[in-house]
């Protein structure tokens, strides 16, 4: 009993098992910034990845800001962080997240937006 109330905990509380055999997602990347820490966010434009954590890939979820985010970079640069915060939304999720035309940038220089531009579209 314990385990199967562990296994549907998430769904009561409202939220959704991550990678739980569905096709794959995409949704729009309404906003990315870079915060007064240095932090890198990506907010997507409806999903929401609470449980983003375990993909272990150092990257988090915000609910307050509706938000994923990485640590302050040490050794990588913004645009592997970047690129990490993909990944871990598509391997945890199966939500493959899309800059547009209307995505807002805060505090991100324009190199550094076509940088983050070309690590999804060359993959």
């Amino acid at each position: 009993m314990a385990l199967l109330s562990f296994a549907i905990a998430p769904i009561l509380m409202g939220g959704i098992i991550p990678n739980a055999g569905t096709e794959m997602r995409s949704d729009e990347i309404e906003a990315v910034g870079i915060d007064g820490d240095g932090s890198l966010w990506v907010k997507p434009a409806s999903c929401t990845f609470p449980f983003i954590y375990r993909a272990a890939m150092e990257v988090n979820w915000d609910d307050g800001r509706q938000c994923l985010y990485a640590p302050k970079p040490r050794e990588w640069s913004y645009s592997k962080w970047f690129r990490q915060i993909i990944d871990a939304a598509r391997s945890e999720y199966g939500t493959e997240l899309r800059i547009v035309p209307t995505t807002s940038w805060s505090n991100v220089e324009v190199s550094l937006r076509r940088e983050f531009s070309a690590s999804i579209d060359g993959g």
